[in-house]
């Protein structure tokens, strides 16, 4: 059984918040967006991670994280990418990365937009934990956290970080 804490979107913002919720992870997976390396170096040493660069990161992240990544965990195929989109409206480059890996998970950032749905026609899970960073439209910062037990994937929380920013009175 392997305990994940799924991230996205940081731009350059880590609340400490995100290391309580991800204590009981065995691994921290990053959907792009990571902003600087100061982000990456944080949760590497809190714990393993994963991760993708997403479309405003640098080279200090592009040149340590891939921009599509394609593993196993324990029985589940999982492909990650930053920008994916969603069932049925995936991305021109997304759509044959699945259909050539099929997967069992997809995972993307990008959209802000916290997704977890099920694809039919692909037999694949979609997940984009949405943004935990400050930058961006979205009005609440959020994570995802869920366990990969051999070929099932199970116990998915949605954890509300809070407020994308403080209201100014």
């Amino acid at each position: 059984m392997t305990k994940i804490g799924l991230i996205s979107d940081t731009h350059d913002y880590l609340d400490e918040a995100v290391f309580k919720h991800f204590a009981d992870c065995d691994e921290i997976w990053h959907a792009g967006d990571f902003g600087t390396d100061a982000v990456s170096n944080a949760l590497q040493q809190f714990k393993p991670l994963r991760g993708v660069y997403g479309n405003i990161d640098g080279q200090d992240i592009r040149s340590f994280f891939p921009e599509t990544l394609v593993w196993e965990c324990e029985q589940v195929k999982v492909v990650m990418t930053h920008i994916g989109g969603y069932p049925p409206k995936y991305n021109p480059q997304s759509k044959p990365l699945i259909l050539q890996h099929k997967p069992q998970l997809f995972i993307s950032g990008h959209s802000h937009i916290l997704k977890v749905m099920y694809d039919d026609t692909l037999n694949c899970l979609h997940m984009n934990p949405g943004a935990a960073g400050k930058q961006g439209w979205h009005k609440v910062r959020t994570l995802i956290r869920f366990v990969i037990d051999g070929k099932e994937m199970k116990n998915c929380e949605v954890i509300e970080l809070g407020a994308r920013q403080a209201t100014l009175i």
